[in-house]
C-alpha cells in the first residue's frame, strides 16, 4: 500500500513538471521589436511608409507551437518623416491616438505557419488572419509576418473610395499593411533562477 501511494505521489509530479516544462511564457521587448505600416493611395506608386511601436505583449508557447499571444500597439508613437502627414495620420481623421491611445492584437490560433485573432482597434474589434513564421533564437523567440488591415472596418473612412466620390488623386485605397518583426524573451520564474 505504502508502495502504491509512493508510486502515485510521483506520477502526478512527474505530470505536473512535464506541463510546467511543456508552457513557456515568453514577454515582447518592445525595445528591439520593429513594426513599419505602409499606406498606398489608389492613383499611381505613392506609398507612405513609417513605424509604430509596441508597447508590451506577451507569447506562451506550448511544446512547440505557440498556444497563446497578446499584443499592445502604442499608437501615440505613429511615425512618418513628413510632420504633417503624421500629426494627421494621429488626429481624428485617423486614428485618433488621443481618445484610442492603444491598439491590441489578440491570437486565437496559430495553424502552420497562419495567425488568426481579434484586432482592436479605435473600440472596434474584427477578426484578422495573415502569415507568420516563427523563429527559434538562443535568446528567445523571432516573430516575423505582413498583416494587411482594412482601415474602413475600424470606422476609418477618410479619402476612401467605398464611401466617397470624385476623389482623384487624393483616394487612399482600405487596406494599409503592418510589416512586423517581434522579439520575445523568455519569462524566468522564481523556480529556474533559484534553480541556476
Amino acid at each position: 500500500m505504502k508502495t502504491l501511494l509512493i508510486s502515485a505521489i510521483i506520477l502526478i509530479l512527474t505530470t505536473v513538471l512535464s506541463v510546467q516544462a511543456q508552457n513557456q511564457a515568453y514577454t515582447i521587448d518592445p525595445g528591439t521589436s520593429q513594426l513599419t505600416w505602409t499606406g498606398y493611395a489608389e492613383v499611381g506608386s505613392w506609398a507612405p511608409s513609417g513605424t509604430i511601436q509596441l508597447a508590451k505583449g506577451q507569447v506562451v508557447r506550448t511544446g512547440n507551437q505557440i498556444s497563446s499571444a497578446m499584443m499592445i500597439l502604442d499608437m501615440t508613437t505613429i511615425r512618418h518623416e513628413n510632420g504633417q502627414l503624421q500629426t494627421h495620420l494621429r488626429d481624428e481623421a485617423f486614428f485618433n491616438v488621443t481618445r484610442f491611445p492603444t491598439a491590441t492584437f489578440v491570437l486565437r490560433a496559430l495553424t502552420d505557419t497562419t495567425a488568426t485573432g481579434q484586432l482592436t482597434v479605435k473600440g472596434i474589434t474584427k477578426p484578422v488572419s495573415f502569415p507568420v513564421v516563427v523563429i527559434q533564437e538562443s535568446g528567445g523567440l523571432r516573430i516575423k509576418g505582413r498583416a494587411v488591415v482594412d482601415r474602413t472596418q475600424f470606422g476609418i473612412r477618410y479619402n476612401s473610395t467605398s464611401f466617397f466620390s470624385n476623389l482623384g488623386d487624393q483616394a487612399i485605397k482600405n487596406e494599409f499593411a503592418l510589416t512586423f518583426d517581434v522579439v520575445a524573451k523568455p519569462v524566468t520564474t522564481s523556480k529556474q533562477r533559484s534553480a541556476r
